[in-house]
């Protein structure tokens, strides 16, 4: 909804600036106003001062049932929950009768929080088993069902939320590699961004793949840190090729994956850089590499590279070739190794400088900040790390700079210059 508003006040202002310039007409522009749909309502004072006041009735509510806990019946408590789970969904109806979208989405965020209150409190009344992971999955059942009917995005985070808590606790509970039961429910999460063309319920469905990553390179056995560079992989290679198919859905919702794997390319870059160290590496306890991750990370440089081959766009081919980066920097990561990592260290900076060149013929500003952000992490890893001649890594930096000096006055002489 935010995302609409701001396009649409940008279009506002290029029009009256078109129309003052003569490049179109007020005929035109008149037409252009009238093609386009209708904005949904925004967020008001009224809607503000309403949501506050909401809040401040469900905590008034949650501490008087909480100071009469134990004087009340288990008839009477499981009563309760029930009349805060039907009137919180009874007031979104309402609410989304009147139009008031937000506050209907809130509603029904809150309903969803009280089931999992209620499962909570009804596992503590009957002294049910101890089984907290059981649970969240329960808890995420009933979240997820109601964002489908509602469409409620915060109840989808809600439901995102329990999940990721469910997966990792189980993964941290059996130590058994990635917890595939999660990837069901996330794919669930996922086709209800695309039937909502939510760009909010995406930035959700994205970011709550980050935790499983993490859980299946630190939970399970044998650790292995290598699994992150290649979720990262995936994630930006599958970003990139949904970002271009022809479906306006997909297409938007890969730009925000995309997103949250440049993010996700740079920390890895950062932390390869970090330990490629031979006495951080060894305190890290890097072990082998995964033959699930390794398909992984070939599957998102594969999707990268696809990409790029179909758009014989510079900026994916950037994308793809940063993405390859990386799974070369992870190879040079891997022990037994001696002496200064120089080969990673010269393939992160190539893949946090493609990223950034791929950013900008994107015109992708996220992925620019990403970009950076592994650079200067890079960076300072290579300078402060914490073994190794601090006069051969100022020289390495030097010879790096040189090089990206020389780079850049051989592209300013040949690659055609354009004007903002």
């Amino acid at each position: 909804m935010m995302f609409d508003r701001a396009y649409r006040q940008r279009l506002e202002a290029d029009l009256a600036r078109w129309e003052a310039d003569g490049v179109i007409t007020p005929a035109v522009v008149a037409a252009i106003r009238v093609a386009l749909p209708p904005l949904a309502p925004g967020v008001n004072i009224a809607v503000v001062v309403a949501i506050v006041g909401g809040l401040l009735i469900a905590a008034a509510f949650l501490a008087f049932v909480a100071a009469h806990w134990t004087e009340i019946t288990r008839l009477l408590r499981l009563a309760i929950l029930f009349a805060g789970i039907l009137s919180a969904h009874g007031l979104g109806a309402w609410f989304a009768r009147a139009g008031q979208s937000v506050l209907a989405d809130l509603c029904a965020s809150v309903g969803a929080i009280i089931f999992g209150a209620g499962i909570a409190l009804v596992g503590q009344m009957y002294h049910l088993g101890g089984d907290f992971a059981g649970g969240m999955l329960l808890w995420t059942m009933g979240a997820l069902a109601t964002a489908a009917l509602t469409g409620s995005r915060g109840a989808l985070a809600v439901a995102l939320v329990a999940a990721c808590i469910w997966s990792n606790m189980r993964v941290f509970e059996t130590h058994d590699g990635p917890h595939l039961s999660f990837v069901v429910i996330w794919l669930i999460a996922a086709a209800l961004a695309l039937a909502w063309n939510s760009r909010v319920a995406a930035h959700l469905v994205a970011l709550a793949a980050l935790p499983w990553w993490f859980a299946a390179a630190f939970f399970s056995e044998p650790v292995s840190p290598f699994v992150l560079v290649d979720g990262a992989a995936l994630l930006f290679g599958a970003g990139l090729a949904l970002a271009i198919t022809p479906w306006q859905r997909t297409s938007s919702a890969g730009t925000v994956l995309s997103i949250y794997g440049a993010l996700s390319l740079a920390g890895v870059a950062v932390l390869e850089a970090t330990t490629a160290n031979e006495t951080l590496r060894s305190e890290f306890g890097v072990p082998g590499h995964p033959f699930w991750a390794i398909s992984s990370g070939i599957a998102g440089a594969v999707f990268a590279v696809g990409a790029a081959a179909k758009t014989r766009q510079a900026g994916a081919i950037f994308a793809g070739v940063a993405i390859v980066f990386v799974l070369f920097a992870s190879a040079a990561w891997m022990p037994p190794h001696t002496g200064e990592p120089w080969r990673a260290y010269v393939f992160t900076l190539c893949a946090m400088l493609c990223v950034v060149v791929s950013a900008m013929h994107d015109t992708a500003r996220p992925r620019i900040v990403a970009g950076w952000l592994g650079i200067a992490g890079v960076i300072a890893a290579i300078t402060w790390t914490v073994k190794g001649s601090l006069l051969h890594r100022s020289v390495f930096l030097a010879a790096a700079g040189a090089v990206a000096v020389v780079l850049a006055l051989m592209l300013n002489r040949f690659v055609p210059r354009t004007r903002e």
